[in-house]
C-alpha cells in the first residue's frame, strides 16, 4: 500500500514537470509568433499620414513608433515628441496607429514600429511625400504678332516631386512636337519643369486658345493649366459680292465688298475700269456697299474694291455686264373668222349647127359664191 501511495505521488511529480515543460515551450512559440506589420504611406505634401503597426499575437508586448532619426514618437499610448502635429489614433495591445499632419518634404523617411519582445522586433514603413507643382506660367508671347512670323512659346513649373509632366494643347488638339528640361531645385527634393513650343502663325490662330497642362500625382487627376489667346495681326481679304446673279437695264444693283483682316480695314476705295466712280449721282458709296441706280448699259465695266490696314492692302474685281430686259408682251391669239368672197366668171356657150337656130354665141354673166377661211 505504501508502494502504491509512492508511485502515484512519483506519477503526479512526473505529470506536473510534463505540464510545465508543454507550458513553457508554447509561451516560446507563442513569442516567436508576434511580429509587428507595416504598410508604406504616400501623402501630399500639408497633408496627414496615418501609421499603423499592428500584432495578429501579443501577449501584452509593448509597441512603438519612431521617426527616421529614431526618436520616438510614441511608446504605446504615451506621446514621447514634442510635435503639435503628430497624434494619436489608436492604441491597444493588437494596434499603435499615430498621425502626422501638415507634413512637409523633411519629413520623408523610413519610420520603425518596434515590439519589445525578446528580442525586440521591428517593421519598417517608407512615408514618401509628393511635392505639388506650382501653378504654370506662359512665357514668350508678345502681342501682337504677325502672320507668317515663328512664335516660341515656354510654360515653366516648379516644386514637383517627382517631376510632373507638361503637355501642350492648341484647338483642344495636342501638340507633341515639344521640348522638355528638368533640373532639380535648390532644396535637392524637388523639380523645375520647363517645356517650349515652336511654331509659325497664321491667321486662323487668331483668338486661338494655346493650353500648358501639368500633370502630377498629387493632383488628383485634377491638372493645372495656364492658357494663352493668340492675336495675330494679317493683311486683309476681299470679296465683292452682287444683290443680284442677272443685273438687267433700268434695275438696281448692291455690290457689297466683304473684307477681312486685323486691325480691322479702313473705309474701302471704289473704283471703274481704274478711275474714279462715272456718274456719283447713281452710283452711291454707303459704307462697304456700291450702290448704282437704274442700270443702263453704259455701267458695263470691272469695279474694283480695295481694302486697306497697318498690315498691308489687298482687293477684289466684279465685272459687270447690263442684260435687256426680256419681252415680256403677251403671246398672239389667232381667232379663225368665216368671210364670204364674190368671184364673176365670164364664160361663153356656142349652139350646136345642126339646129334651125342661127349659130350665135351667148355671152352671159353667171355668179358664184365662194366661202372661204379668213385669218386676221
Amino acid at each position: 500500500m505504501i508502494w502504491k501511495r509512492s508511485a502515484v505521488l512519483r506519477f503526479y511529480s512526473v505529470c506536473g514537470l510534463l505540464l510545465q515543460a508543454a507550458a513553457s515551450k508554447n509561451k516560446v512559440k507563442g513569442s516567436q509568433g508576434q511580429f509587428p506589420l507595416t504598410q508604406n504611406v504616400t501623402v501630399v505634401e500639408g497633408g496627414t499620414a496615418i501609421l499603423t503597426c499592428r500584432v495578429d499575437q501579443n501577449d501584452n508586448t509593448s509597441l512603438q513608433w519612431s521617426n527616421p532619426a529614431q526618436q520616438t514618437l510614441y511608446f504605446d499610448d504615451k506621446k514621447a515628441l514634442r510635435d503639435n502635429r503628430i497624434e494619436l489614433v489608436r492604441a491597444s495591445w493588437h494596434e499603435l496607429s499615430i498621425s502626422v499632419s501638415d507634413v512637409s518634404l523633411s519629413d520623408e523617411g523610413q519610420y520603425t514600429c518596434s515590439l519589445f519582445t525578446m528580442p525586440v522586433k521591428t517593421s519598417k514603413a517608407y512615408l514618401t511625400v509628393l511635392g505639388v507643382p506650382e501653378k504654370p506660367q506662359i512665357s514668350g508671347f508678345s502681342s501682337p504678332v504677325m502672320e507668317g512670323d515663328l512664335m516660341q512659346l515656354t510654360c515653366k513649373t516648379s516644386g514637383s516631386k517627382p517631376a510632373a509632366d507638361i503637355r501642350w494643347f492648341k484647338n483642344d488638339k495636342e501638340i507633341k512636337d515639344v521640348k522638355y528640361l528638368k533640373e532639380e531645385d535648390a532644396n535637392r527634393k524637388t523639380f523645375t519643369v520647363s517645356s517650349t513650343l515652336d511654331f509659325r502663325v497664321d491667321r486662323s490662330d487668331d483668338g486661338v486658345a494655346v493650353i500648358c497642362r501639368v500633370d502630377h500625382e498629387s493632383l488628383n487627376a485634377t491638372p493645372q493649366v495656364a492658357m494663352q489667346v493668340l492675336e495675330i495681326h494679317y493683311t486683309p481679304s476681299v470679296k465683292i459680292i452682287p444683290s443680284t446673279p442677272f443685273p438687267q437695264e433700268g434695275q438696281p444693283l448692291i455690290l457689297t465688298c466683304e473684307s477681312k483682316g486685323k486691325p480691322l480695314p479702313e473705309p474701302v476705295l471704289w473704283t471703274k475700269d481704274g478711275g474714279e466712280l462715272p456718274d456719283p449721282d447713281r452710283m452711291v458709296v454707303s459704307g462697304r456697299e456700291l450702290n448704282i441706280l437704274f442700270l443702263n448699259k453704259t455701267d458695263n465695266g470691272t469695279y474694283r474694291c480695295e481694302a486697306t490696314n497697318t498690315i498691308g492692302q489687298s482687293s477684289a474685281e466684279y465685272v459687270l455686264i447690263v442684260h435687256d430686259v426680256p419681252n415680256t408682251l403677251p403671246p398672239t391669239t389667232i381667232i379663225p373668222s368665216l368671210t364670204t368672197a364674190t368671184v364673176t366668171t365670164t364664160v361663153a356657150i356656142t349652139t350646136s349647127p345642126t339646129t334651125s337656130a342661127t349659130t350665135s354665141n351667148i355671152r352671159g354673166t353667171v355668179c358664184f359664191f365662194v366661202t372661204a377661211w379668213k385669218t386676221h
